[in-house]
């Protein structure tokens, strides 16, 4: 299976009312365990990189790895660029393969976030990529973009003007959903998605997905949610598996680094499966 475009892998998913795990990685271990739960489970999958991990890696050497490891893929693939309100990384991404971008312009005023929007859906239709865009921020800080300040929402018809000027292909709204850790279950306003969707249906990002409940990922994914991010919860599970290991490895005194990518690599295949099983999307490959 090649790799294809987002468009294809959300605009299924709307249609079919299943979400699509959209996984920030951020080094070789995270990406290759994300495709391997994907193959796996027959999952559509779309790994999403942070301008942070892009900065940090670089363009070229991640997009490398990007290549190598979806060769000869099995499953629907896309490689998106998450958050990134530095038009000069879209553009590095861009022109290297990235077949999406989210443009972050959320702290722009509507106005010039919509004209700023319609030039990178020029910019990408050029590479023949697609767009994803949002005119709220959604409130906390995921790899040093964002704010945790709650923006203001917009109204509905302002949000549909932005969609239908910009033309983007996905859009990101604010639902009461956070970057990071909630500290409780999170209020979410589910009607927003409903009444967005039948006033335009296009396939709707959910971003700050880690921690919210699976009753609110089922009820939000058959409102229109086909695109489900998770960043927060793939850190801890890195993080947390790493630390075990180590503890692991002192007690025992054996320092064998590939006991260790093992081990935590598993772990992320283990939580990837289990979000495409939650979201719908194991199975659905084709």
């Amino acid at each position: 299976m090649p790799i294809v475009s987002l468009k294809e892998i959300v605009d299924r998913a709307f249609q079919e009312r299943y979400g699509v795990p959209a996984v920030n990685v951020f080094n070789d271990l995270t990406m290759q365990g994300v495709l391997d739960a994907a193959v796996e489970v027959r999952s559509p999958i779309i790994v999403q990189t942070s301008v942070k991990t892009v900065r940090s890696i670089g363009a070229k050497i991640l997009f490398a790895m990007w290549q190598s490891m979806t060769a000869d893929i099995e499953v629907p693939v896309a490689l998106h660029l998450d958050h990134c309100p530095d038009r000069d990384v879209i553009s590095e991404c861009l022109a290297i393969g990235w077949n999406s971008v989210l443009f972050d312009a959320s702290a722009l005023p509507v106005a010039e976030n919509q004209r700023q929007t319609i030039e990178v859906v020029k910019e990408a239709r050029g590479y023949g990529a697609h767009v994803e865009g949002e005119i709220e921020s959604i409130t906390g800080v995921e790899d040093g973009v964002g704010s945790d300040q709650t923006a203001a929402r917009q109204t509905l018809d302002v949000s549909l003007a932005f969609i239908e000027a910009t033309g983007v292909d996905v859009f990101a709204p604010s639902i009461g959903n956070a970057h990071g850790v909630y500290t409780s279950k999170p209020t979410l306003d589910f009607d927003r998605v409903s009444d967005l969707v039948a006033a335009h249906p296009l396939p709707i990002a959910l971003h700050g997905g880690s921690g919210m409940t699976d009753a609110q990922f089922h009820d939000l994914i058959q409102r229109g949610c086909s695109k489900v991010n998770i960043s927060t919860a793939l850190k801890m599970t890195y993080l947390q598996s790493t630390l075990a290991n180590l503890r692991l490895a002192e007690q025992a005194d054996k320092w064998d680094p590939p006991t260790l990518f093992r081990a935590v690599s598993g772990d992320v295949v283990d939580l990837t499966r289990g979000l495409a099983r939650t979201f719908g999307s194991a199975g659905k490959a084709w």
